[in-house]
């Protein structure tokens, strides 16, 4: 997404940036949370747009073909092959695959929306956090904040392997924030 398409859009809806935070976010996972819309996708690109993060995603490499392809790419989708490396072997995880994304990388921010759902969960994939550890990233933590049309970057941290204490500082973190339909958002509430 372009950066005047991306101002505009803040403009036009209303929003601020909350860009304060200038670290260098060249290898990282990128979490954005709230989602609990569809619109979600479109504040996050224009916030990480403005501040130069250069935002990806991951799919199943199969969306990557025609007909999708060319405008999954344009998004920012990167296909994650699970196919053994040599036949026999198991199949690697959906966290291996990751894992491997970064290390193959000088430069890589994946964005992640831990709930995994639109729809209310208590609980969150955990995932995100065995990528970072496992591919020694840093989490970041991207937010959208409706109620007060406030979209940004408000913490960068290297996770400690005291996955207890790291989750908890993330739901700190995101508590206070309001998603679009907040009936439809809670942090993890084991780690709360």
């Amino acid at each position: 997404m372009g950066k005047l398409l991306a101002k505009f859009i803040f403009w036009f809806f209303g929003w601020k940036l909350d860009d304060h935070l200038k670290a260098d976010f060249r290898k990282c996972v990128m979490l954005a949370v709230p989602h609990t819309s569809n619109w979600d996708l479109v504040f996050a690109r224009a916030a990480f747009s403005q501040m130069n993060i250069p935002i990806r995603f991951t799919v199943k490499k199969e969306w990557l073909r025609f007909p999708f392809g060319g405008i999954m790419k344009a998004l920012g989708a990167i296909g994650i092959d699970r196919t053994p490396k040599k036949a026999g072997e198991e199949r690697p995880s959906m966290t291996e695959a990751m894992i491997d994304l970064f290390n193959g990388r000088d430069e890589l921010v994946v964005m992640v929306t831990p709930e995994g759902t639109r729809s209310l969960r208590t609980k969150w994939k955990t995932g995100f956090y065995h990528v970072a550890v496992g591919a020694k990233v840093p989490i970041a933590l991207g937010y959208l904040d409706y109620k007060n049309k406030i979209a940004g970057v408000g913490d960068v941290f290297i996770p400690t392997g005291d996955m207890k204490q790291d989750m908890k500082r993330i739901m700190d973190f995101y508590k206070p924030i309001q998603g679009k339909h907040p009936e439809k958002f809670s942090v993890d509430l084991d780690y709360a």
